[in-house]
């Protein structure tokens, strides 16, 4: 099936070009199918499982939220106003550092 791409126009070419990535998509898909069966098939053959070479993958990971992280700083203006020490400064902190205090200032 030869296609001669010189008497396409713009459109038809274009269509040439999405069929071919579609085929293309669909060839590696085969190809990774086809892989994923012969890797099975060899564990088997070895006599293990396929949680035995590779672990449990996501499903035995437990993944650590981020959870409330305790103050460690409070604004002397107002002691409401708190920061964990953790992401940007807020606004009072630095206003605080530039007028002179120190971090360990306004540690609780």
């Amino acid at each position: 099936m030869a296609v001669d791409i010189k008497n396409l126009n713009h459109n038809q070419l274009n269509d040439l070009i999405a069929k071919a990535q579609q085929r293309q998509t669909e060839l590696r898909k085969d190809k990774v199918a086809k892989l994923r069966e012969k890797i099975h098939a060899l564990i088997k053959a070895e006599g293990f499982a396929f949680e035995d070479v590779f672990g449990q993958g996501r499903a035995g990971k437990v993944r650590k939220t981020g959870g409330i992280v305790p103050p460690k700083y409070r604004n002397p203006a107002d002691p409401e106003q708190t920061w964990s020490g953790r992401g940007k400064r807020p606004r009072w902190f630095n206003d605080a550092l530039k007028a002179g205090k120190k971090e360990k200032d306004l540690a609780i």
